[in-house]
């Protein structure tokens, strides 16, 4: 049965806690022990899908088609342990599920109420695959005192009595000031969130100090005094370069032994973590520099494409070069006549996913760029389909060549639909149907799917076999009955879906690498295990750079 370690964030800043959890279960795995993170969230929306990524940034796609917020692509990231449905919650769900078996009279007439209906919920959350692993990591989303998490630290307190004297313990992720004026740091904002926590019945075991500065032997003694906590269960969590140093500075820090101690677990395995030392070696010693145009139209938030920058990272981890990545605004090419003053300067473009018409034309644009320019392109999902769209109106002779999503976000047919609206595909052995209409949350084409790529192609090359699965998420797909028509100009369909319907993977085979995939590989890329697309994008252009 799983130890529960539950991750709470301070009153002052809850910033770093799907980090820390993040590093903390990828130390526990370096031990030899089994782990599992949960994100329990508490803002109302039932599917995170339907957020924009300024409101929550990216939305992280799991194998069996969540789709969540950032922190489980941090975990997997960190873990290389696949995310699935049962890891992440959001209050919206928990309450909709409440609401559910209300209508349906599995609570026999009774007046539904916070405690015990909601809290019940969430603890039934909490067991799911408790049998499974060692460690069960759950970070409570926002900070003590907000009353959208009242439900979920009430359900957590229930949880921990409910369980085995020590079983569970609590880790609270809190902010250290420092005051530069008086060249000191302040306490009391860590002192006020602990007293938060211990008036709704939680007492942390250990304390995560985030901090500019050292922490002094005296602030550390203080803490621990008025928090109630050991002093080597007082963790200092200093700003870092980069994430991928993050497992060995809270190792540093103590981090896995404080949790072992709460656990009394002794003696612990030694942790073997050569793989992040190679990860921050690589990261701080590169051999080279490479620079990426990512053209998009959220460019002004990079959360939004936070799993495309790590995986370009990883990718530059595998060769050895630094990926130096600029965002790149797809609306300044709208009018734009001439892109080689914006895009002159880069060794690879890359065109993300998305939605809406905003900064279409202008990513076509830069597709056509890469293609007549010979730079490295990797177009995907919506950039995969802006690809396709520049070949039928420039080499198909297709000029009123769009999709159909512009349309119907227009209200009027202006395209010939190259890209259609999806409205029905295999998933297993079913037949999923979907309308127009339908509502937007957890409607589209999510998870992981199957797809066979042709024999000698580029993308056949690179993943160094023909059957692959890749995470989707997307209501529009290229319309295979062009297929033949852009295959006569060059373009190859060199991916498809195993009935051979859906268009997965487009390649120009005589350019130096140019791949467009409906999917999304990014968030299947870890640093130790780079995904082979990235791999060989930054591999193309690092060649790039040593011609220029």
């Amino acid at each position: 049965m799983a130890r529960y370690i539950f991750i709470t964030g301070g009153v002052v800043s809850s910033l770093g806690k799907g980090l820390a959890s993040a590093a903390l279960g990828a130390l526990l795995q370096a031990r030899g022990f089994s782990v599992r993170l949960r994100k329990l969230d508490p803002y109302l929306n039932v599917d995170p899908g339907t957020m924009s990524p300024f409101e929550h940034g990216e939305v992280f796609v799991t194998d069996d088609g969540a789709e969540t917020d950032l922190d489980p692509g941090h975990n997997e990231r960190s873990t290389g342990a696949s995310a699935r449905h049962t890891d992440s919650v959001s209050s919206g769900r928990i309450y909709s599920t409440v609401l559910e078996k209300e209508r349906r009279g599995d609570y026999l007439g009774k007046t539904i109420q916070v405690i015990p209906h909601v809290t019940n919920e969430i603890k039934a959350f909490l067991d799911v695959g408790g049998d499974e692993v060692d460690f069960m990591l759950c970070e409570i989303g926002g900070t003590v005192g907000d009353i959208e998490g009242l439900p979920f630290f009430e359900a957590i307190r229930q949880y921990s009595h409910d369980k085995p004297r020590g079983q569970c313990i609590f880790m609270h992720l809190t902010l250290l000031p420092y005051l530069a004026a008086s060249g000191e740091l302040k306490t009391k904002p860590t002192q006020h969130s602990v007293k938060e926590l211990q008036s709704i019945g939680i007492a942390p075991d250990i304390l995560v100090c985030r901090s500019e500065q050292p922490i002094p032997e005296k602030e550390r003694e203080k803490i621990a005094l008025f928090c109630n906590v050991r002093k080597e269960s007082v963790v200092a969590a200093y700003d870092l370069k980069t994430i991928y140093d993050a497992p060995l500075a809270y190792h540093e820090q103590g981090l896995d032994q404080a949790v072992l101690d709460a656990f009394d677990i002794s003696p612990a395995p030694k942790p073997d973590l050569s793989v992040w030392r190679d990860v921050s070696d690589r990261v701080h010693n590169p051999e080279g520099e490479v620079k990426v145009a990512i053209v998009g139209k959220d460019t002004q938030l990079e959360d939004a494409y936070k799993s495309i920058a790590e995986a370009l990272t990883h990718g530059g981890m595998a060769n050895r070069v630094k990926v130096k990545v600029e965002w790149v605004d797809a609306e300044v090419f709208d009018q734009a006549e001439d892109l080689a003053p914006h895009l002159e300067g880069y060794h690879a473009i890359l065109v993300p996913g998305g939605f809406g018409e905003r900064g279409t034309e202008g990513k076509i644009k830069a597709a056509e760029f890469a293609r007549t320019r010979k730079v490295p392109y990797l177009g995907i999902c919506l950039g995969m389909q802006m690809a396709v769209i520049e070949a039928a109106r420039n080499v198909a002779d297709i000029k009123s060549a769009g999709s159909e999503e512009f349309d119907h976000e227009a209200g009027k047919k202006r395209f010939e639909p190259v890209v259609y609206h999806l409205k029905e595909w295999v998933q297993g052995n079913a037949k999923v149907s979907r309308k127009v209409g339908d509502d937007k949350g957890g409607t589209m084409r999510l998870g992981a799917y199957d797809a066979v790529l042709s024999e000698g192609s580029k993308v056949a090359e690179v993943y160094g076999t023909t059957t692959i699965d890749e995470r989707h998420r997307h209501r529009y797909e290229v319309d295979i009955k062009y297929r033949d028509q852009l295959e006569k100009t060059g373009l190859r369909f060199s991916g498809m879906s195993p009935d051979g319907k859906l268009p997965e993977i487009v390649e120009w085979p005589d350019h130096p690498w140019f791949i467009g995939v409906q999917f999304h590989p990014e968030l299947k890329s870890k640093p130790f295990t780079p995904h082979p697309l990235f791999k060989d994008f930054v591999r193309a252009a690092k060649d790039i750079s040593r011609l220029v």
